[in-house]
């Protein structure tokens, strides 16, 4: 295989038969990535385009979505109120990256795959479906990651650091990269396995298998280095992970499963030790003062969301019976509630993108306040438990 470095984001790659692919690396809210792209598929005019995007993405980006058939509250009775939140914090981001260079994210993107389709040429959408490459970077992240990786999300989305247009460009350079990936391995390592190294190979592997002899294949350049490493092992016959088994949501462990009953299980056998040792007065007393310190947490953070005032109550009354049981969570309880006491409107979700980008919008628009809702009182119930664990062994102490 033969690779010539055209640009520090452009290369052309000739495999072993013959075939050519026209690699281009861009920044996803960069002005000049979208006229780069634009420029050398109109030079190059290849059989086939490769983009990196899923069928799902590409649906919500190009289909006029019907608003009045989305149901907020199906996200939250699924389980998936911590990917949809984490999903619009980065793209709350990336939006704002956007408005202050000048261009849509995935602009360059989606302007590829509408020259080809003026020009009659094919496209491959060569991307990992996003809710698969959520729930395996989930999937394979431990509670610490995980607070780590909201954390991360949503202090970018509310960042008021901006960003020149000279400084984009140099996120595209490969050794600046290179040090960011690094930085994101040190702090997030399973975070980083799955968003960048399993998608590299993933991307390298769909477009290699695209038909076509001269292909241009559209990534992000935080990708470049990754999809070459893995075009060089696809075509020297090495063995590489079959997309498939990309796609693959590991089971949870048996041990990590367990854990979520040990904190519940402990306060139980706090309270029962209570009433054995000193009588059922002592072993009340200890089971009060856990739902008070449940309570109050959790009307805390609920109070702070603004939820509506009687789902402020219902997530204060029933969290410390939800914090008992794993499988549920209060959270949940909150997103729904918030979602049928304040029913969200056609207008939430055609301003959820904007709004998204201040913290005001949060409160204002119905759909992301349902999100807020769930994600702090989730964290009262939590930081409820944490802090009633030890009340209750020094009281019995």
């Amino acid at each position: 295989m033969q690779i010539e470095k055209i640009s520090d984001t452009y290369h052309r790659i000739t495999f072993s038969d013959g075939s050519v692919v026209y690699l281009i690396g861009t920044a996803h809210v960069s002005k000049n990535s979208v006229e780069e792209v634009r420029n050398i598929i109109e030079s190059e005019n290849p059989d086939r385009v490769c983009i990196e995007l899923d069928a799902g993405r590409m649906a919500n980006k190009t289909e006029k979505k019907n608003w009045e058939e989305q149901d907020i509250r199906k996200v939250f009775r699924e389980g998936k109120g911590f990917f949809l939140l984490a999903n619009t914090a980065l793209a709350s981001f990336q939006r704002k990256l956007g408005a202050q260079t000048g261009a849509n994210p995935g602009e360059e993107i989606l302007g590829a795959a509408k020259l080809a389709e003026e020009k009659g040429i094919p496209v491959s959408l060569c991307d990992r479906d996003i809710q698969i490459t959520f729930r395996r970077a989930w999937a394979k992240s431990g509670l610490w990651n995980k607070c780590k990786l909201l954390a991360t999300l949503i202090s970018a989305a509310f960042s008021n650091e901006e960003i020149t247009p000279e400084e984009l460009e140099e996120l595209k350079n490969q050794e600046t990269l290179e040090g960011m990936l690094n930085e994101v391995s040190k702090e997030l390592p399973s975070v980083k396995e799955v968003l960048i190294d399993e998608r590299d190979m993933y991307l390298a592997s769909k477009i290699c298998s695209a038909p076509g002899e001269r292909k241009v294949a559209v990534i992000g350049a935080g990708h470049t280095k990754g999809v070459i490493a893995t075009m060089e092992r696809i075509d020297s016959g090495e063995n590489v992970p079959d997309p498939r088994d990309l796609e693959i949501i590991p089971k949870g462990k048996g041990w990590g499963k367990a854990a979520g009953y040990i904190i519940p299980l402990l306060i139980v056998a706090l309270i029962i030790y209570g009433i054995v040792a000193n009588g059922w007065d002592q072993g009340l007393r200890t089971f009060i003062y856990w739902i008070i310190v449940n309570v109050g947490c959790t009307f805390v953070t609920t109070l702070i969301s603004a939820a509506h005032p009687l789902n402020i109550l219902a997530c204060a009354i029933t969290a410390p019976f939800f914090a008992l049981n794993p499988v549920l969570g209060v959270g949940m309880l909150g997103g729904i509630l918030e979602a049928t006491l304040r029913k969200p409107k056609v207008k939430d979700f055609e301003k959820l993108n904007d709004d998204a980008m201040k913290l005001g919008g949060w409160y204002r628009n119905r759909i992301l306040h349902c999100l807020l809702v769930f994600f702090l009182s989730s964290v009262g119930s939590m930081l409820g438990t944490f802090v009633a664990f030890p009340i209750l062994i020094a009281r019995l102490a």
